[in-house]
Formats: C-alpha cells, sequence, structure tokens
C-alpha cells in the first residue's frame, strides 16, 4: 500500500528516480532551461527548489549538502555562483514550467522547466511594465481611508507653494 506516499514515482525504482532527477537538475543548472516531460518537470520542480534555497547561504555545510544530492562539482559551483547571486531577493518560485504540447511518439505531454530570473525576455518585460504602472491593489483608492487622507494633504502643501510662486511673478 501507497499510504502517505504522495511524490510521484515517475514509474522507477527509487536508485533510478534519484539518477534522473539528478541529472535532470544538473542539466538545469548549466543550461537554465530544459525541455522535458510535464510529469519529470513538476517532480524535479520539487527536487530542485530547496537546492537553489540552500546554495543562497554560501557556507562549507551548505556546499556539501548540495554536492550530496547531485555529486557535480561544475553544477555545484554554477549553483553557488551566478544563481545564487541572482536569486538572493527571491523568496521562492525559482523555476517556471511552461507546457509545450505533446510528444509525437507516444503523446507524452512535454514542458520547459526555465529558472525564472535567467529568462531575459519575461524579466526585462516585466520590469518595464511595472516602472509605468502604480502599485495596484485589489480594494482600490476611492473614498476614505489613509491613502485617500495622504493625497488630499499632499494636494494641499502643494497648493499654496505654488499659488506663492506665480503671485510673485
Amino acid at each position: 500500500m501507497r499510504h502517505g506516499k504522495k511524490f510521484n514515482h515517475l514509474g522507477r525504482k527509487s536508485a533510478h528516480r534519484k539518477a534522473l532527477l539528478r541529472n535532470l537538475t544538473i542539466a538545469l543548472v548549466t543550461h537554465k532551461r530544459i525541455n522535458t516531460t510535464l510529469a519529470k518537470a513538476k517532480a524535479l520542480r520539487v527536487y530542485v527548489e530547496p537546492l537553489i534555497t540552500k546554495s543562497k547561504t554560501n557556507t562549507t555545510h551548505s556546499r556539501r549538502v548540495v554536492f550530496s544530492y547531485l555529486q557535480n562539482k561544475d553544477a555545484v559551483k554554477e549553483l553557488f555562483g551566478p544563481i545564487a547571486s541572482k536569486v538572493s531577493n527571491r523568496n521562492g518560485g525559482y523555476c517556471r514550467i511552461i507546457k509545450t504540447g505533446f510528444r509525437k511518439g507516444d503523446a507524452a505531454e512535454t514542458a520547459m522547466i526555465e529558472l525564472v530570473d535567467f529568462n531575459e525576455v519575461y524579466t526585462n518585460a516585466s520590469k518595464s511594465k511595472s516602472a509605468g504602472s502604480k502599485k495596484r491593489t485589489r480594494r482600490g483608492r476611492k473614498r476614505g481611508g489613509a491613502g485617500a487622507a495622504a493625497a488630499t494633504a499632499a494636494a494641499a502643501t502643494i497648493t499654496p507653494a505654488a499659488t506663492a510662486s506665480s503671485e510673485e511673478e
């Protein structure tokens, strides 16, 4: 019986599954984006995100823990170097999974998994969009509350200064 076993076994024995996830993680860390099946991508995200979180603290212990999962020095260097510096201010959600359709041979659902901070198209678009617009809330800022009071107070302080400068001229 499989009581309480919630992770996807991917149709493999445990050693084969660990090797598969290790190899997928190494490929994701070195290439920043890989194509695989949707089930493997979802299992990989659960596997790799704690390792990226661990890489944010660059200590000997965290390096050894990550190396025990990956067994690849180059991937550990990459993870603790450029990847850790880019994700240092992010609190999770380091990977993005995008469905890419179905494989021709066996109709398996495929997906692309990538590291969020290394996709220049999405990061540049989101920065330019956020720079032009103000921060929005769900409730809006129509009447009352501290937001409206602050806005009217700011408008009151600006108007006397503007009128005083126009009277001097």
